[in-house]
């Protein structure tokens, strides 16, 4: 008989009730504000915030060019350079005038925020909203100065939506506008169907795909509220537990290749873009699916900056979250190994 394929890693979330716990020891760190809004998306709740302001948003140079299109369309944009590498943002290139915001951003989850905190020290009249996505609960999310913090919950936590937006400073918040949006029903559905594949139920792989993609069209940029699945999830989740387990897999893979690991994943730089995507397809020969964070593409809209543009090019994310066990990690640096023969691989944390 032919033997099963192997179990998939990485891609979107399944839905695990293992991640649950009670009330007393499950949900949001107890740091928080009690001030805060829960919105569908960070993107929506980027777009309600800068409705008030009437100048241009900065934005990191390496960044979500989806996300800063969309924002886009509100208020104009301009880049300032900030690569990874864990040096944080080159603040020559950060040129600011009255009535503009700037959007900093914890990337990959190791950056610290001390360089934020002097920049504001020096310009206290600009607001600052920091986008902590990549670690929502980092020490640096908790000892923030920023006037305004906004972080997707989605991004590391097995939840269909949601966005936390809370000011340290303690200045007002919008509220989510409008019902939740249908995409996060979808992608509820798609969560489901994907656990029962995984548990060897017969559910095509392409119907929680479909349901998948098309949840996350429909989600983006809604600045609703998070759906009735994520707010009655968020209090009983164990955040700390998901949050530790990733960090000590990504330490753990991380020193198996003998690279450094981020707050947030492992990154791998490659040299070229033909030998990126060349590991990214072996990859997924192997049921290990390694995102990117993020593309640019130069004939579109994209941040003008060519060493972000090529650092985005060469680089992939491996997907070492609390899913995986022992031989997952195993696998997946096995796997990078032999797809990675013959060429350069560094990590750019």
């Amino acid at each position: 008989m032919p033997l099963d394929p192997p179990r998939e890693i990485g891609s979107e979330f399944h839905w695990d009730p293992a991640v649950l716990l009670s009330d007393e020891r499950g949900g949001l760190p107890g740091w928080l504000p009690e001030r805060r809004s829960l919105f569908a998306t960070a993107a929506g709740a980027l777009s309600a915030l800068l409705g008030s302001f009437p100048g241009r948003l900065h934005v990191p140079s390496y960044f979500c060019m989806g996300v800063a299109e969309f924002l886009s369309h509100q208020m104009p944009i301009v880049f300032y350079r900030h690569l990874p590498g864990g040096t944080g943002p080159d603040f020559g290139t950060l040129r600011v005038r009255d009535g503009d915001v700037v959007l900093a951003q914890n990337l990959f989850g190791c950056e610290d925020g001390g360089p934020w905190d002097d920049w504001m020290r020096a310009h206290p009249g600009v607001p600052v909203v920091e986008d902590h996505s990549h670690d929502p609960f980092s020490s640096w999310a908790c000892a923030s100065t920023a006037s305004y913090v906004v972080a997707s919950l989605r991004k590391t936590l097995p939840l269909p939506d949601g966005a936390l937006l809370w000011s340290p400073r303690g200045l007002d918040l919008p509220e989510p506008s409008g019902p939740p949006a249908p995409g996060a029903d979808l992608k509820l559905a798609a969560m489901l169907l994907k656990g029962a594949w995984l548990d060897g139920r017969p559910v095509p792989k392409d119907h929680f795909r479909r349901l998948q993609t098309a949840g996350e069209r429909q989600l983006l940029g809604s600045a609703g509220p998070a759906s009735a699945v994520t707010a009655a999830l968020l209090p009983l989740l164990d955040i700390a537990g998901v949050r530790s387990v990733s960090a000590l897999n990504s330490a753990e893979v991380a020193a198996a290749l003998g690279v450094k690991a981020g707050g947030f994943r492992v990154q791998l730089m490659c040299r070229s873009s033909v030998e990126r995507d060349e590991l990214l397809r072996f990859l997924a020969g192997q049921g290990i699916y390694a995102p990117v964070h993020w593309r640019q593409d130069r004939d579109g809209f994209w941040s003008a900056d060519p060493a972000a543009a090529d650092l985005a090019d060469r680089m992939l994310t491996l997907p070492v979250d609390h899913r995986c066990g022992p031989g997952d990690l195993r696998r997946i640096a096995e796997a990078v190994k032999s797809g990675s023969k013959g060429s350069s691989m560094s990590s750019m944390i």
